[in-house]
């Protein structure tokens, strides 16, 4: 077993998705409990299919779709505030209209394109494995930046996450920390395209988070659930779909659910037993 794993880390391109797929991970467990406990979960969904529109435009343009997709996600999720502030409509409204644009301009271009069929499928659905050496110091140096925004702004985060009104009414720049906020997520959607695919990013960002928040008596403790959730998830999905053949994106997606559900169980049983029959 030990020569089966030692095997299993020399190849370099399990290295390379074990490095890149770790540090995304990360992002998306601390950023995904303050997108459950702000009710805007459904944000990644969104933005997934603005991506789609993105890496669609950079093949129709023949750029690398990470550089393509990066402006444009961000751009929307600044939209999807605008609008959201502006046109006087419920968040989930804003996500809707922007994702819908995007999607549609995705098909729109993969239906002029046409020849790039192949490689838009492979955004769509993920394939860590064949993640290349540049992907890799991209993904750590976007995540790093991830990870110091949110230390740079914790306090901020904290407040406006359990009550942005008290948050504002402090003197707590909320329209500020909220740009922030989306910005940093779209970076994070972009990169777990690589990871899950872009059908499974939402996923990847709800999931740990929901786990912690069945088992985490804090917010900071549900981060550090979050985390070590999410990273065992793209570790082991990583070693169980190479052993097994299976696709790697929906390995790690059902390697959380399955954490999920050992969690949802652990609290309805063991926290909250039921009372005794009379």
């Amino acid at each position: 077993m030990e020569t089966g794993v030692i095997e299993f880390l020399s190849y370099g391109f399990i290295q390379r998705a074990l490095l890149a797929g770790s540090f995304i991970a990360l992002i998306c467990a601390l950023l995904g409990v303050i997108l459950v406990l702000r009710r805007l979960s459904l944000i990644g969904d969104g933005l997934s299919h603005v991506t789609f529109g993105g890496v669609a435009l950079g093949l129709f343009l023949n750029v690398y779709p990470l550089y393509m997709s990066l402006p444009v996600v961000i751009c929307s999720s600044l939209g999807i505030l605008r609008l959201a502030d502006k046109a006087r409509m419920y968040g989930d409204a804003a996500i809707g209209i922007v994702s819908s644009i995007g999607i549609a301009a995705g098909v729109m271009l993969a239906s002029l394109g046409g020849g790039f069929n192949v490689d838009l499928f492979s955004y769509l659905f993920g394939n860590i494995l064949s993640i290349s050496g540049f992907e890799v110091a991209s993904s750590i140096g976007l995540s790093i930046l991830v990870m110091a925004v949110i230390a740079l702004y914790f306090d901020e985060i904290l407040s406006i996450t359990f009550d942005e009104e008290f948050a504002r009414a402090s003197g707590i720049n909320t329209g500020k920390i909220n740009a922030i906020l989306v910005m940093l997520t779209g970076i994070t959607v972009v990169l777990t395209m690589k990871v899950v695919g872009i059908m499974l990013t939402s996923a990847l960002l709800i999931l740990p988070a929901s786990t912690a928040l069945q088992l985490a008596r804090g917010f900071r403790n549900a981060m550090v659930i979050s985390a070590v959730t999410s990273v065992t998830s793209v570790v082991a999905g990583i070693f169980i779909s190479f052993l097994m053949n299976l696709p790697t994106g929906a390995t790690i997606v059902l390697m959380n659910a399955g954490f999920f559900l050992a969690a949802f169980i652990y609290k309805q049983r063991v926290r909250n037993p039921s009372p005794p029959a009379k």
